[in-house]
């Protein structure tokens, strides 16, 4: 009997479930109240467990997540100008690279091969990277090296004259001897610009593809500096070059009558008291034959002297130091220091040594040294 209650109340559980199931499946209640009514229904056959108290450990923080990075290639910069632009800019870097010299005018505003060429040398002496295209970095440096353009200059139009024709002053001396050192200008300088300096202009002009205008302007001043050395007080003056310039005496050379070979500048100078009289450009003897070093006298003086050992010509010469003498040397004057004496002073201005050799007395000083 018992057994028959039991087996009766399990029906009947199943039954409220089911039936609680199927209202709420048309939303009459909802499933957690018949989950709670089947629940309150099989509580008289079994107690419910306590409810498990919720967790009071803090809950993990959620890590943010860190932003990535995606590294992009930089891009390449772009150049300013390169072969094919055109444009006044373009002019503009004719106009400055010629003013260095690695331009030819005239300025076409276009970036052929002749300025792509020109960008290049640019470059390659500056040890960029040597492109023809022109960047930042090389744009920068040329304007740093050069002055602004004229219009005129930019589009092949003569600037107005500087000097020209009629003009007196010592500026007109420096560019006759700027234009004697590139031999477009002969014979001696002066204050004056006259017809020799306007064909000297003129043809220099025409070389370098510039208006012709036998006028210095600013661009063929530019151009003519850029190409020139400065002047020396010896051109200026229309004086030889003085070979020892510059080059200090020998402190034994100071006092009484010596003749002062200096091996650093090449030079042969006469000195009488601490006064130098005459200077002379001269060279030595080659390796294995060397120009022996110190003091000397002059020992013997020989007018036509003929090497009795290498059956050479020595004129005016003048014995030193066992065989090595001061003389005149033709093959000196013929090929200059293309070559070297067997142990001589050679001196190649024949009209100088001449003159010494009149000079320069018996027990006379020699000082070969290095200043």
């Amino acid at each position: 009997m018992r057994r028959g209650r039991k087996i009766a109340r399990a029906l009947i559980t199943s039954l409220v479930v089911l039936a609680v199931s199927a209202v709420a499946a048309f939303g009459v209640i909802t499933l957690s109240q018949a989950t709670g009514t089947a629940a309150l229904t099989a509580s008289t056959t079994e107690p419910t467990r306590p409810a498990r108290p919720e967790s009071t450990r803090p809950a993990t923080p959620t890590q943010p997540v860190e932003d990535v990075k995606v590294l992009t290639p930089k891009p390449e910069p772009e150049p300013l100008l390169e072969q094919g632009d055109r444009g006044v800019r373009v002019r503009e870097l004719q106009a400055r690279l010629s003013q260095l010299a690695w331009y030819t005018p005239p300025m076409t505003g276009v970036v052929d091969q002749q300025t792509v060429a020109a960008v290049r040398g640019f470059q390659d002496k500056r040890g960029f990277e040597v492109t023809g295209a022109v960047f930042d970095r090389t744009w920068n440096r040329l304007a740093a090296m050069t002055r602004q353009p004229t219009g005129d200059e930019m589009f092949n139009r003569a600037g107005p004259a500087l000097f020209e024709a009629g003009d007196v002053s010592p500026e007109v001396r420096e560019i006759q001897a700027r234009l004697r050192q590139i031999a477009w200008f002969f014979g001696d300088v002066g204050d004056t610009y006259g017809d020799q300096t306007v064909e000297a202009v003129r043809g220099f002009q025409a070389k370098r593809a510039i208006p012709v205008t036998g006028k210095v302007d600013q661009r063929t001043l530019d151009l003519l500096r850029g190409m020139t050395a400065e002047p020396t007080a010896d051109e200026l003056a229309n004086r030889p070059p003085d070979p020892a310039e510059g080059s200090t005496l020998d402190p034994r050379c100071l006092t009484g009558r010596a003749l002062c070979v200096d091996k650093s500048s090449n030079s042969l100078r006469w000195v009488v008291d601490g006064k130098v009289l005459t200077t002379l450009d001269v060279r030595f003897g080659q390796e294995g034959m060397e120009t022996r070093e110190g003091q000397f006298a002059i020992s013997y003086k020989s007018r036509d002297h003929v090497s009795s050992l290498y059956d050479t010509s020595m004129p005016f010469a003048m014995f030193f130091s066992g065989g090595q003498a001061v003389h005149y040397s033709p093959d000196f004057a013929a090929n200059g220091y293309n070559g070297g004496s067997h142990g001589c002073v050679n001196v190649r201005d024949y009209d100088a040594i001449a003159s010494l050799f009149e000079q320069v007395q018996i027990g006379d000083k020699v000082v070969v040294y290095w200043s």
